[in-house]
């Protein structure tokens, strides 16, 4: 959050803000899917898992590569922050820095999630959201971000000077991540990583520029699908802060658990082929 300023304003200031902005990552030449493909299975899936992710807890399962996976509203407004690894090398996880920087700060149909480096590849390719419709509101808020973090008994801790609270997702996601792979939980914490605000209405203030929240538009019935290009091993916690209209890290808001189906469609998209691992070579120019 910035200060109120100290210095004085320069003559030229007026000229220096109407500077146009440019696009960091100009994505005209990104590989896009075409989403047609994925879309025609849709009508036609055989359901092979469903998970119940409790509230102010998590769980995890797998989705392998050509599966389709749901994430449900399924009994009341609930958000979910969800973390995706290779389920056979959970060193290859969900990074939400870049796919905020290839996609946006909220992500919805079409867009893919990428995991991190040294691998840079498209893992998940969101195939169906039934809360496109919200958009961005008046606010600048939108649905499934990923800009934040995930609530955590640190932070949590740093601002209510000592306290301890177990149920924040990062403690949750560790929980669940030692429970699948039997790692320790200190062991496991590292692998938890920045997530997928499923459902969860976010945005910046525009005089502050601070993160914000509001209460999920999501209702029960909702979903958010996508298609695993990969095998995946996702995790998933049941905020603590419920539908987020509040606060986090507490016992005071209504939660609801979420749930998970995975599909398996009765082939796979026309032409489809696994993404490889990033083509850099890691030499770094030595």
């Amino acid at each position: 959050m910035k200060p109120n300023p100290i210095t004085d304003i320069p003559n030229d200031a007026a000229a220096r803000k109407a500077i146009k902005p440019v696009i960091c990552y100009p994505t005209e030449t990104l590989p896009r899917p075409d989403l047609s493909v994925y879309r025609a299975l849709r009508d036609d899936l055989e359901l092979v898992e469903t998970v119940t992710i409790p509230p102010r807890d998590a769980a995890t399962w797998e989705v392998p590569a050509g599966h389709f996976c749901r994430l449900i509203c399924s009994e009341g407004a609930q958000v979910g922050d969800l973390n995706l690894h290779n389920l056979h090398n959970i060193n290859e996880r969900f990074y939400s820095g870049k796919t905020r920087a290839l996609n946006g700060t909220h992500v919805g149909l079409g867009d893919q999630l990428y995991s991190n480096f040294p691998y840079l590849r498209p893992i998940a390719t969101i195939t169906h959201d039934t809360l496109d419709w919200y958009g961005f509101d008046e606010f600048g808020g939108s649905v499934h971000d990923v800009i934040g973090t995930r609530c955590d008994p640190y932070t949590h801790n740093l601002l209510s000077h000592g306290g301890q609270y177990h149920h924040c997702c990062h403690s949750n996601l560790t929980r669940a991540l030692a429970k699948r792979t039997g790692l320790s939980p200190r062991e496991a914490e590292p692998h938890v990583h920045d997530v997928l605000n499923l459902f969860m209405c976010t945005g910046f203030t525009r005089d502050t520029g601070q993160y914000f929240m509001k209460a999920s538009p999501v209702r029960p019935g909702d979903y958010l699908e996508f298609f695993a290009e990969i095998d995946l091993l996702g995790n998933m916690s049941a905020c603590p802060g419920g539908d987020c209209s509040t606060e986090h890290s507490s016992d005071s808001a209504a939660c609801y658990p979420l749930t998970v189906e995975v599909y398996k469609a009765k082939r796979l998209p026309v032409s489809w082929q696994a993404p490889q691992p990033n083509g850099y070579d890691p030499s770094h120019g030595l």
